[in-house]
């Protein structure tokens, strides 16, 4: 029998991995590696502690991801996990991957423009529309189907979308 010792390095690789993986509840073509919720995972004496954030505070999907990361650790093998939220620094968009905004606009929703973005400078925003791509856009409601979107329609194709928020 071969004993294979892994070090703290391979072990935080394979918790980081499964926690990773986890999706959002509320988006689930989303991971939360992909949202950027995903801060840090550590391990030391071979317990793991993973640190996210939410998108904002009071988040209602925190519970549930949380619950998510220690089941995907225990399936790894990681027994007594400790999921800890963070709140400062506080979550911002810029935090999320390019291919989590690719995977919204598939998913329908537009993602949310960078800090440098034309609202920035002039207070004007245009958000395209993740069907047609037009601009010609118009914000119907600052809350759209969870507090971290707003209600948009587009105005060439008129179907309505949700944009995720700046923050």
């Amino acid at each position: 029998m071969v004993t294979v010792i892994r070090n703290d390095a391979d072990l935080r690789q394979r918790a980081w991995d499964a926690a990773a993986a986890v999706v959002d509840p509320e988006i689930p073509v989303l991971t939360i590696a992909d949202l950027g919720v995903l801060r840090d995972v550590a391990v030391t004496d071979g317990h793991v502690e993973v640190a996210i954030t939410p998108t904002y505070s009071g988040c209602p999907a925190m519970n549930m991801i949380t619950l998510e990361i220690e089941l995907a650790l225990e399936r790894e093998g990681f027994r007594n996990s400790k999921v800890r939220t963070v709140l400062s620094p506080a979550w911002t968009t810029d935090w999320m991957s390019e291919q989590g905004r690719q995977k919204l606009r598939e998913y329908g929703i537009a993602p949310p423009q960078a800090a440098s973005s034309r609202r920035a400078l002039f207070g004007v925003q245009q958000v395209a529309c993740p069907q047609c791509s037009s601009e010609d856009t118009e914000v119907l409601s600052e809350f759209g189907s969870t507090s971290c979107k707003a209600l948009w329609r587009c105005r060439s194709c008129r179907e309505p979308f949700d944009y995720f928020k700046c923050h």
